[in-house]
């Protein structure tokens, strides 16, 4: 497993862990990331992906939303919500390329979600992808 792939795999854990049980604390969630990864970048890179996607999430909710066609984020599943906002949050605020963003999610949605969740999620983030120039999350 490649490193951010590790990363992003605890990110989702924390991610599940938060949207089930809103009044865990963040302090608490950075020890478990601590606890999962023992390298310090790693460490880093998990943290400020899951915080990002808590800062920005009622954004990245509206734009999953705009282009998830007959599906509120209450209907998905959990698991699938969280990997569209780590997705999405990657997509406007990394310089990670799309196409990676995207098979890292496929990835993440065929370990931990449904059958039906790669082609789901796979979907819904190809809308999301920023046109070349417009990188704005507000566009």
């Amino acid at each position: 497993m490649a490193r951010r792939s590790k990363g992003r795999g605890v990110c989702l854990q924390m991610l599940y862990q938060v949207d089930m049980n809103p009044d865990v604390e963040a302090m608490t969630v950075r020890e478990m990331i601590d606890e999962q990864i023992s390298d310090e970048a790693l460490q880093e890179f998990t943290w400020n992906l899951f915080s990002g996607v808590l800062e920005q999430r009622n954004m990245l909710d509206e734009k999953i939303i705009e282009v998830a066609e007959n599906w509120s984020l209450h209907r998905m599943p959990p698991t699938d919500r969280n990997i569209l906002r780590m997705g999405c949050f990657e997509l406007f605020f990394s310089d990670v390329p799309p196409r990676v963003v995207i098979d890292e999610a496929i990835e993440l949605a065929k370990k931990f979600g449904t059958a039906q969740s790669s082609q789901f999620i796979n979907g819904i983030l190809d809308r999301l992808i920023p046109e070349q120039g417009d990188i704005s999350p507000e566009s």
